[in-house]
């Protein structure tokens, strides 16, 4: 609670800032007649920067409208917070609600209610899919009362400073420019899967029936489990032997070896003072090259309690030039939650966590590198469809053959996987890619709605239903309210897209420099 405090009394700092005449008169002047000191072309776009942000929080606007927007903005930091608690809370329902024949494979408490979280999708059987499924989605009203402020709020907030939607607010200085632009985009990209989904959703489908032949048609719930099947049983493979080649530390030092080669940096452990981390198991990495360091990052790897339940990097410390000439390096957290080591084996990573393992580093180090005059353009503060770039990129270094036979070693023998597994590993990772495109592109147009104009037509769910009936392949299900466990909407406000456009950008920068040679520094 205590840091939830601080961020939103900083946030709140920063608004009234934003909204402050004084500071706003003195920039606007020195951006229209120039500053009374040098300046350079740096100093010129940071300065318009910081004049749009301003625009942007009403600066315009009367007195008391000024006030509001601080109001608004706090509250929505305040329903933001509650939204995200509440996306990846257990669903607990009376033990009769389930049938029997499946009970026993949910967590069941003493009074003999089940708990159902969202891991129960894994279940080999159908029915206990489905229940979990229907269950853990169910439509509750706190959620969605949360959810429907957070999106007012919003959209007043817009409509208070002068935009015709919070989507045309938050992607006016992005890569999208306009939730038009997006919605085009969008759109485009939903006209080229049909064909490819409908065979991955055949193929689905026959393996469900060659496990029941009697099987009901294919639907939600059977996804994840279908995908994570078709991984092992396609190509023959034993993922839990696979994973023994792949821990932590032989993916750390992978990186370690890709960084080096690519910007001659280095990661190095380094000790950390006492009182300097928030729990034991957290480690820090100094980033060097041949001269200095250029920054650290604070590897918080494995779960514990009561830690949110998410993959994501943040800020502690912007880089920026100091008034005395020297460098203020950046500081920043790198979060994942991954298994604790054991006591016979160290932390080993399924293909999924290798992959975000390698999508989070990539924002790290685009804010190590990004050594800008001004920490208000540092790293990863920039557009959000243009910071998942760089880390959208290093997902193609982790499903590449040739980074892959580098960056695996078994954990006890010290062998390396053969060729061949290797080339069937990186095979299985575009094992129903077009359904997973399909499911992203499902959740930016979901996002794009909610951000548009309000009122929406029905209620939030209702209206989730009509876009899943238009971006989606397999039909809704009734009762679901899926949109309610979507934490994105909180930090990715307007800007879920981001991931489908940084793809088609870091796909680009991938052909051109690093499909020859994914070890090449000169790229």
């Amino acid at each position: 609670m205590a840091a939830q405090d601080t961020c939103i009394a900083i946030s709140g700092l920063v608004e009234k800032l934003n909204t402050h005449l004084g500071i706003y008169t003195a920039l606007k002047q020195a951006v229209e007649k120039g500053d009374m000191f040098p300046e350079s072309d740096v100093d010129k776009h940071v300065a318009k920067l910081f004049l749009q942000d301003f625009n942007m929080c009403g600066i315009h606007l009367a007195d008391r409208e000024r006030e509001e927007v601080v109001e608004l903005n706090d509250r929505i930091l305040r329903l933001g917070q509650q939204f995200a608690s509440g996306c990846h809370q257990p669903r607990v329902v009376r033990g009769e609600v389930l049938p029997p024949q499946i009970r026993n494979m949910f967590f069941v408490e003493k009074n003999g209610n089940i708990v159902v979280s969202a891991q129960h999708m894994d279940s080999p059987s159908d029915l206990a899919r489905e229940a979990a499924y229907k269950i853990y989605y169910w439509r509750e009203e706190q959620q969605e009362s949360v959810l429907t402020a957070l999106l007012e709020d919003r959209f007043k907030l817009a409509k208070l400073c002068g935009y015709k939607t919070f989507g045309h607010r938050a992607v006016a200085n992005s890569l999208g420019q306009s939730p038009e632009n997006i919605g085009e985009f969008l759109s485009s990209l939903a006209s080229q899967l049909p064909d490819r989904v409908a065979r991955d959703h055949m193929a689905m489908t026959n393996m469900k029936k060659r496990t029941n032949p009697m099987a009901s048609p294919l639907a939600m719930w059977d996804v994840p489990y279908l995908s994570g099947q078709a991984r092992g049983l396609w190509f023959r493979m034993d993922m839990e032997t696979v994973c023994e080649y792949f821990s932590l530390g032989v993916a750390m030092e992978g990186l370690n070896e890709l960084f080096q080669s690519l910007y001659g940096v280095e990661l190095v452990v380094e000790e950390t003072r006492e009182g300097e981390v928030w729990a034991q198991d957290v480690f820090k990495l100094a980033v060097k090259d041949s001269t200095q360091v250029l920054g650290h990052i604070y590897c918080d790897f494995f779960r514990r309690p009561d830690k949110p339940i998410q993959d994501c990097h943040f800020t502690i410390r912007g880089g920026r030039e100091k008034n005395d000439g020297t460098y203020q390096d950046p500081v920043v957290v790198l979060m994942l939650n991954l298994p604790p080591p054991g006591w016979r084996s160290p932390t080993l990573l399924v293909p999924s966590t290798f992959d975000n393992l390698f999508h989070e580093m990539g924002h790290a180090m685009h804010s190590m590198l990004g050594r800008t005059k001004y920490q208000h353009v540092t790293g990863t503060r920039c557009s959000t469809d243009f910071a998942e770039v760089p880390s959208t990129l290093m997902e193609y270094f982790a499903s590449d053959p040739r980074v892959l036979a580098r960056v695996n070693r078994h954990y006890k023998t010290g062998a390396k996987l053969p060729e061949q597994t290797i080339q069937k590993l990186c095979a299985t990772k575009k094992i129903f890619a077009a359904t997973e495109l399909q499911a992203q592109l499902f959740y930016s147009a979901a996002d794009q709605l909610y951000h548009s104009n309000l009122p929406l037509p029905g209620d939030i769910t209702s209206s989730l239903e009509e876009v899943q009936n238009k971006f989606h392949t397999l039909p809704y299900v009734p009762g679901t309210a899926y949109h309610l466990r979507f934490s994105h909407l909180v930090g990715y406000g307007a800007r879920y897209y981001s991931y489908l456009m940084a793809r088609s950008v870091a796909s680009a920068i991938w052909q051109y420099s690093f499909q020859e040679n994914p070890y090449c520094g000169e790229a």
